[in-house]
């Protein structure tokens, strides 16, 4: 049976390891999950009581189109549903995205170094040439991504703010560099953690003026739903349209598309879970502070730290029955933000190791 080089060639993702499978290896009752960049407050209460409603009409299919959730964000954004294309969490967009614009081996797609694992993945599936630029302070050189466009770019990622580094490009830096890029290539502005930020949602506007713009966002994050995988993009319409033409039927199922609306409609809860993390992140920052250690300052709901060997504290702190995150940057461990307990249980077992 033959199989596709590219195919051959790939790593899959590999996600934060699971509670349960550490509890099988190690026989542990107790363990910390700071892997994954989840909400440690869980999913609100009234998004809870429209999912457990929600269950009993599993047996039919969902809609296609979602109707109900295209109109829930149209409303929360201000914008078209007509804009709007839904996925099986904000990795499905991506991918769709490239499937959209990338078309050949010889077409490029730009990313910087140390962003999410998936731009890469994407683009090598497709056996497309990926494009990868320098990193500026852990984050992405727009300078250098414009210097790195050639006749042959066909797709741009941009993660704000980025993932694994949780450092924030400006607005003005990024208005700037959209007026820079030519229309012919599409630019992706991942915000997967846009919700943590503490200001005005300006990237919305500039729809109107580039059509060249896509804007993925998730409710697994911030919303706290990353066990129903629900994602969403706002585009133009002509690319929303071209993105619905290769989505899969019915890629986001009916519980998901419930629990997404109401929890649109819980903004206490956003509120809560914007609040929880701010203070776990200074509740972090200063525990690496107190422990000698440099991190970088980060405006998600996760924190990088630097420690001397971070492939054996990994290990020791899974031992100790806490998860957290190897990243490709060397001797950098990237710890999600927990509850205010479990971050001060894990920074106690960190001192313990150290």
């Amino acid at each position: 049976m033959s199989v596709c080089e590219v195919v051959k060639g790939l790593k899959p993702y590999q996600g934060g390891k699971p509670i349960s499978e550490l509890q099988r290896e190690y026989g542990l009752k107790h363990v910390v999950k700071l892997a994954s960049n989840e909400n440690p407050l869980g999913v609100g209460q009234k998004t809870l009581e429209a999912m457990q409603q929600a269950v009993s009409e599993v047996d039919r299919y969902p809609d296609g189109s979602g109707f109900e959730l295209k109109r829930a964000i149209s409303n929360y954004l201000d914008v078209s549903a007509d804009m709007i294309t839904l996925g099986n969490g904000s990795n499905d967009i991506l991918e769709l995205i490239a499937k959209t614009y990338v078309c050949s081996s010889t077409d490029e797609v730009i990313f910087s170094e140390y962003a999410f694992v998936v731009y890469p993945l994407a683009t090598q599936a497709l056996g497309a040439t990926a494009v990868v630029t320098k990193s500026k302070d852990f984050g992405h050189d727009l300078e250098a991504m414009l210097l790195a466009i050639t006749d042959k770019t066909k797709l741009i990622f941009i993660a704000n703010p980025n993932n694994p580094t949780g450092t924030l490009l400006s607005d003005e830096a990024l208005h700037g560099f959209l007026s820079r890029v030519p229309n012919s290539i599409t630019v992706v502005l991942d915000q997967a953690y846009f919700e943590y930020l503490d200001h005005a949602d300006r990237a919305i506007g500039w729809l109107a003026e580039f059509e060249n713009l896509i804007i993925t966002r998730t409710f697994s994050k911030a919303y706290g739903l990353a066990g129903l995988r629900v994602g969403y993009c706002i585009s133009s319409e002509k690319i929303a349209d071209y993105l619905n033409r290769i989505r899969q039927p019915f890629n986001v199922n009916h519980v998901a598309q419930v629990a997404a609306v109401a929890a649109l409609g819980d903004q206490s809860h956003l509120v809560r879970s914007v609040i929880a993390n701010n203070n776990g992140l200074k509740q972090l920052e200063q525990g690496f502070d107190k422990l000698g250690l440099s991190y970088i300052p980060s405006s998600a709901n996760f924190i990088s730290v630097k420690v001397d060997d971070a492939a054996k504290l990994y290990q020791q702190l899974l031992e100790l029955g806490f998860i957290v995150r190897p990243v490709e940057m060397k001797n950098y461990l990237r710890v999600s933000i927990g509850t205010s307990r479990e971050i001060s249980d894990f920074l106690d077992a960190l001192k313990s190791l150290l």
